[in-house]
């Protein structure tokens, strides 16, 4: 499920968008306005799991 859910948000058309890019800067910030929050999710999921795993409280 988790994963069709990915799978609807990368199916913007990024070769249609680069194809009508008006110069190289557009299609630089297309790339990374596409492949950005990808990163900065994966970075917050890999924090919070690095945060939890090293909790003091939680010690048997």
């Amino acid at each position: 499920m988790l994963f069709n859910f990915i799978l609807f948000f990368l199916q913007i058309d990024i070769e249609e968008k680069i194809k009508n890019a008006p110069d190289k800067n557009y299609e630089i910030g297309v790339v990374i306005g596409t492949y950005l929050p990808f990163v900065l999710l994966a970075a917050l999921a890999y924090f919070i799991y690095y945060k939890a795993k090293n909790r003091k409280d939680l010690e048997d």
